[in-house]
């Protein structure tokens, strides 16, 4: 397939439309990294900023996609545009997403005010997919309000959400450790907010009890610092999800402005320095028989060079 197959133009200006077949070409331009995606971010520049994007995180089981289906019904209680993206683990045969949220949340997939995809983490660490910041464009431009981006639930590495979000839910559950594990694996920083999932079984009080506690033992020399949140539900019958909604705007409120803005910058940033080093990659994984690299490597062998100054000279030599 070549650019001149894609109607940029048109695409985005019937995605701008909320048109879902052409929110999911857009997408589906993003994972495969088609040649007339740089097109597509140009024509999308001037939309960004515009939804709210909550990072819905935790370890598998915790009950993330039952959490995202009952945020959704909230929000579109109050009127918001929803997009959804649930990032699932890759077939090893298509590698495409494995699990297909949008089976889990059928109740929605015929709300036009709803869009919902799943995208393959493809092996990309950290929870999430390679493609997502780009795929949060397309989103962004459609006219969601609020973005759910669902992370594929990796355990204590699955912090990238924190980069990507404006507000990052972190969901522990009673009876797997996770008051304990999250103190341990830093998840308190990546939080703006805890919730206690499954808050109607044996051992919530002691889980939402372990993580105010820990939570109180966090730095306060700052006055005026976020206080994460521990906020108990139960998704699948919705009871405490309004209390989930409340504790994302008030964080939302305490950012203002200013914060919202630094965080984006910062999102643009990892998103920047992402494609920056694909690139590299892309040029380095076409080294194999260039003759620079079996000369550096030759010098490093040879004891002339070390591997420091190696890839140092190679940098320079690719840029």
């Amino acid at each position: 397939m070549t650019p001149r197959t894609v109607d940029v133009p048109s695409l985005v200006a019937q995605a701008r439309q909320g048109r879902p077949r052409a929110v999911a070409r857009l997408i589906s331009l993003v994972e495969d990294g088609h040649p007339a995606l740089r097109e597509v971010m140009r024509a999308l520049a001037s939309d960004a900023g515009r939804a709210h994007v909550i990072g819905v995180t935790g370890s598998p089981g915790v009950g993330k996609s039952t959490t995202t289906n009952a945020l959704v019904t909230r929000y579109r209680e109050r009127g918001a545009r929803v997009g959804v993206l649930a990032v699932d683990p890759s077939s090893p045969f298509s590698g495409g997403a494995l699990l297909g949220d949008r089976i889990r949340m059928s109740e929605h997939a015929a709300d036009p005010g709803v869009f919902i995809r799943s995208m393959a983490s493809r092996g990309h660490l950290g929870g999430l997919s390679w493609a997502a910041p780009q795929a949060l464009r397309v989103l962004d431009a459609a006219g969601c309000d609020v973005v759910l981006l669902e992370t594929v639930g990796v355990g204590q590495s699955e912090v990238e959400v924190a980069a990507t979000a404006d507000t990052t839910l972190v969901l522990v559950a009673p009876g797997m450790g996770d008051g304990i594990q999250a103190a341990k694996a830093g998840i308190l920083e990546v939080a703006d907010v805890l919730v206690v999932n499954k808050g109607d079984r044996e051992g919530a009080d002691r889980a939402v009890r372990d993580l105010r506690h820990a939570v109180d033992l966090g730095d306060r020399s700052d006055p005026g610092a976020w206080r994460t949140p521990v906020v108990r539900a139960v998704a699948t019958t919705g009871d405490g999800v309004v209390d989930v909604v409340s504790a994302i705007e008030d964080h939302r409120a305490w950012l203002g402005t200013d914060g919202l803005t630094a965080r984006r910058v910062r999102r643009a940033g990892h998103e920047i320095e992402g494609l920056a080093l694909a690139t590299l990659r892309a040029r380095v994984g076409g080294l194999s028989g260039d003759t620079r690299l079996e000369v550096l490597a030759g010098e490093v062998v040879a004891g002339r060079s070390d591997p420091y100054a190696a890839a140092d000279a190679l940098v320079r030599s690719l840029t």
